[in-house]
């Protein structure tokens, strides 16, 4: 009896696994429910009353800090920066601290290193490491937001933070990258993986790290050091009609890693690299971690320059799952595709629930929508990468090279993947799709024609 109950027990695990839940769009509104920006006590703290000048060029980085530090201390409230120019370093939040950017303030970020010091803890390129503290951090902090509708400055350029890039030569972050991926790789103790002065892993801009109930609104971020808006491990995030605007190199938009419950709403992205690009850790060390980024919600935004509109990937270790896309415009000659969905076989990791519809795409550089098994190191891992319950609706183009571009291994193809009532116009090449299984396409035409699939 006990064997035929055990037998019973394994068959249904089986079929539940290999019919994986896909609610399509029903489960939306209860996500947005769950999305509520934290609410902030009713006093005000003027970071001017601390000492701060608005010449800048004075360090107000002191006068900032005690300002936060009072603020939380007295129950919380709004950290103000009046109009003026202010000059700073690194900006640590803390719990119940709204810092307000007034109309007309300019926070300008310093470009010394280490105005970045002491190391904290955080994520480079979906490892964890001790390194430059972020512009804007948080650990483990609660009820946090930077709003207003002023604008904050971290004046990248080729002459400081953006040359850190360079493969090779003085400057170059390669070594220490190299050197941290092997750390993942190796388990060494992130305690032990201390970077920072002399590495050139530059910080991102805004990071919370481990923390619940974030939001930032309003505000203009300009010229990241790297990554501009990269909240990891975090709880309930909302941004909203936040711009971030920077053509350096990996100055993504706006990075969620392993998070839970993230709405990116009337957003605008113009970057040098993905404008929105969702994460959960890189190769070992996220699946160390084992977190996943789950339940990102994406409305009204719009995407000008970058490598992609709305991308998962690459560090994709800990899994993502329901990610939905509506809304939203897309269109420059300088934005490479409009969805990029980028692993390896190093990266391994589950991508199941993606849903996007309503996307109107002028001009891209590459396709319309990318699916790539072979990013950057191809199939040279052991950890196969799965993608399944795709859903397409109602996206339309304009101009592209591609419409659909997709390639699969052999051995883990992408699974029910749907188009509906889509419009690819002056498409210049055929398709390229290689171990993708098209379970829908209805009403689906690339320059005027029916596309055809063929399973």
């Amino acid at each position: 009896m006990k064997k035929s109950l055990l037998f019973l027990f394994s068959l249904l695990f089986i079929s539940i696994n290999s019919f994986p839940y896909d609610s399509g769009w029903k489960d939306l509104n209860k996500i947005l429910k769950s999305i509520k920006p934290p609410e902030f006590a009713d006093k005000s703290y003027l970071i001017t009353d601390f000492g701060a000048l608005a010449d800048g060029k004075t360090d107000c980085t002191s006068a900032i800090r005690d300002a936060v530090e009072k603020c939380t201390r007295m129950g919380g409230g709004k950290v103000i920066v009046p109009e003026g120019t202010f000059l700073t370093g690194a900006i640590h939040l803390k719990s119940r601290v709204n810092l307000v950017i007034s109309k007309g303030a300019v926070l300008k970020f310093s470009t010394d290193p280490t105005k970045y010091l002491p190391v904290v803890y955080t994520r480079f390129e979906g490892t964890e490491c001790m390194n430059y503290s972020p512009l804007i951090y948080a650990y483990k902090q609660q009820n946090i937001a930077v709003t207003g509708e002023g604008i904050l400055d971290g004046q990248g350029s080729k002459e400081n933070w953006w040359k850190w890039k360079a493969s090779s030569g003085e400057f170059s972050q390669k070594p220490a990258r190299d050197k941290l991926v092997d750390m993942g790789e190796k388990n060494i103790p992130v305690k032990d993986r201390i970077f920072g002065e002399g590495s050139f892993l530059r910080p991102v801009f805004f990071q919370p790290y481990m923390c619940k109930n974030i939001l930032v609104e309003g505000v203009t971020f300009k010229n990241s050091s790297m990554w501009f808006l990269n909240p990891v491990l975090c709880k309930n995030v909302t941004f909203n009609n936040v711009a971030t605007d920077g053509i350096g190199p990996n100055n993504d938009g706006c990075d969620p890693e392993s998070c839970l419950d993230v709405l990116i709403k009337g957003c605008s992205f113009n970057n040098g690299d993905d404008c929105i690009a969702i994460k959960s850790g890189r190769n070992n060390d996220g699946r160390r971690v084992n977190v996943p980024c789950k339940n990102i919600v994406i409305q009204n935004c719009i995407m000008k320059d970058g490598h992609g509109g709305v991308v998962i990937g690459s560090e994709v270790s800990g899994n993502i799952s329901n990610v939905y896309a509506e809304d939203c415009v897309m269109n420059s000659p300088n934005l490479d595709r409009a969805f990029r969905f980028k692993t390896n076989s190093e990266r391994g990791g589950i991508i199941k629930n993606v849903y996007a519809r309503n996307i109107k795409v002028g001009e891209v550089g590459d396709a319309v929508i990318l699916i790539d098994y072979y990013y950057e190191g191809g199939d040279i891992g052991k950890f196969t990468p799965v993608m399944r319950n795709f859903h397409f609706n109602n996206i339309t183009s304009n101009k592209s090279p591609y419409a659909l571009k997709m390639k699969a291994y052999e051995r883990s193809h992408v699974k029910n993947l749907q188009l509906e009532n889509c419009s690819f116009e002056n498409v210049k090449n055929p398709n390229i799709i290689e171990n993708i299984e098209i379970t829908k396409c209805v009403s689906v035409t690339i320059n005027d024609k029916p596309l055809e699939i063929k399973n």
